[in-house]
This record gives C-alpha cells, structure tokens and sequence, in this order.
C-alpha cells in the first residue's frame, strides 16, 4: 500500500479505527444473569505443512492450509524487492511486499472459495518486476470467517503478543462479543494517539506492529485497525482490516462480525438501538457529532482491499 506524505497524513486524522460510538447494547440491556463469556485468546496459528507445496529455486508457495483461509509464501533468492500478488476469483489483485528472507509469510485469501493465482515477483530495475513463480491454488475454505481469525502479514500476533493480553483483559466481565467490541473500541480510541510525524514519514510497504502501537500508545490509521483487529481476532471474533478510500484519502478502518447482526461493514457504531456508519480513526481525533456528520450515510467510504 502506498502511503504519499500527504495522503498518510490525511490517512490518520480521518480514520481513527473503526468502531466509533460502538456502545452495543447498554448494559442494563444485556443479560447478566449467566456466567460472562469466557476471555480466554484463542490464538489460531499458520503453519507451513509442507504437503501442498509450489517451489523453486528461488521461491516456496506453502498451499497446506488453504481450507483454513490463507497460503504461505518464502523467498530464498537474492533480489533486495520482492513482492506476492495474490488474485482471487473475483479478480481482484492484492499486492504484498515480501520483506522476510528464508521464512514462511501468512497472506489470506479474502475472495473465498474459487481459483487464486499466486506469484512471486522479482524486481529487475525501476518498477519492473518478473515472475519468479507463479501458480493456480483451488480454494475451498472450510468456513467463511477463518481468512478473519488467523493473524497474517498485516494483522500479525502470536499467543505471547502483548495485544492479545490486553484483549483478553478487556473482555472480562463481558457477557457479549458485542461488549468486547465495544471495550476495545474504546480502550483503542482513549489510549492510541495519532502520530502526525510518522504519518509523514511513512514509507510505501510499511507493516503495522500491534505489540509497538500498543507499548507506545501511538500510531496511525494502518495502526489503529491493526490492533483492534488482532485484539478482536484473539477473542475469537471475526474481524476484517479494511483498506479503501475516505472520500479521496486512501484509509484502513475495521469491519466485524456480531452473530445477532452479521458482518457490521462500512465503519459502524450502534447506539443501543440502531447501527450507524462510523469511523474509529476519526473517533479518537474529533468529537463525535463532527464525526457523525462527516460518516453521514456511509457513501464517502469505498473498500478496496480486505485483510
């Protein structure tokens, strides 16, 4: 994802994460009278089996897992680029810079079920690049939500991440996903500053850290969804990182499953009776009836890419 001076700048004062006013319902709505939700992580991990594999000298496509939602690609050549273009069967082409040498990279597959082409490309000067390997993997995800679950290149923790702590501390005494969503949201908004200087410094490939966002309380829109998706994951709720634009500003927020509501999309809050479109990034940055009226009906918001 490209990030111009500019546009991250704008980027993170227009989107602080994503559950704005998420209060779900008010708590003298919620049944108390059973035992809370258990707030154990439950922190699914991607592994390279090995029995599904598409490799060459230079590259390894790891296609084991593919039924849990995601691939696993290792580059072991010399070029300093590298990037994975992975299209789904909606021909949409997601683009990911290969940073890690002579390890495996978890990336999902966020089409669903169908035929994904998977390449490796080497750079070869300036833009250009060249396909190192590429090849056809047949999809067919066990269940919809596990793309949404594993962590991956962008929303990336492990069972010892300081994040997942901190989620699991935030839904106890919770007796609803809908309550976890709601303390996380805005734990994340009253505790995460926008970094104004990063925005402008950020270069293009950049790669959220949960655990660094966390531990120094700052970040930017990339940031900000990145944590609240990898606190929500570990608790087991399904959680999309979004990436789009905000009007002409390229943005990332959240969008999460609630099993009374389904998938709550396009930047959401819900005031105890209704959901409403709404913008975290934005939330944390803005009081809420400036936030409101920029969200409005959702239409200045268009996803891209889900992670």
């Amino acid at each position: 994802m490209k990030y111009s001076a500019r546009l991250a700048l704008a980027l993170c004062f227009m989107c602080c994460t994503l559950l704005w006013g998420c209060s779900g319902k008010k708590s003298s709505e919620v049944d108390h009278s059973g035992p809370p939700r258990d707030n154990t992580p439950q922190v699914l991990t991607p592994s390279a089996d090995g029995t599904v594999v598409f490799d060459n000298d230079y590259a390894s496509i790891d296609a084991s897992n593919q039924s849990q939602g995601y691939i696993m690609v290792s580059y072991s050549g010399s070029c300093e680029k590298v990037k994975v273009q992975i299209t789904g069967p909606d021909q949409n082409t997601y683009t990911y810079l290969l940073t890690a040498r002579n390890e495996y990279t978890t990336f999902p597959l966020s089409s669903g079920n169908g035929t994904y082409l998977i390449q490796v490309m080497e750079n070869v000067g300036g833009d250009s690049y060249v396909v190192s390997l590429t090849h056809d993997v047949d999809v067919q995800i066990e269940n919809e939500f596990l793309p949404f679950l594993y962590p991956n290149q962008y929303v990336d923790f492990h069972a010892d991440s300081q994040a997942v702590a901190k989620g699991s501390e935030l839904a106890a005494n919770t007796w609803s996903d809908l309550e976890v969503v709601q303390n996380i949201y805005n734990f994340v908004i009253k505790n995460i500053s926008y970094d104004t200087e990063k925005a402008t410094s950020v270069s293009y490939g950049y790669i959220p850290n949960v655990d660094d966002t966390l531990t120094s309380g700052t970040g930017i829109c990339f940031d900000y969804a990145a944590l609240m998706a990898a606190m929500l994951r570990s608790q087991n709720i399904p959680t999309k990182l979004e990436v789009g634009y905000s009007g002409d500003t390229y943005h990332a927020w959240i969008s999460t499953y609630i099993d009374e509501t389904g998938w709550v999309d396009n930047i959401i809050e819900f005031d105890g009776h209704d959901w409403q479109i709404m913008d975290p990034t934005l939330a944390a940055s803005n009081d809420s009836e400036s936030v409101k009226k920029y969200v409005g009906d959702g239409s200045h918001y268009v996803v891209k890419y889900s992670y």
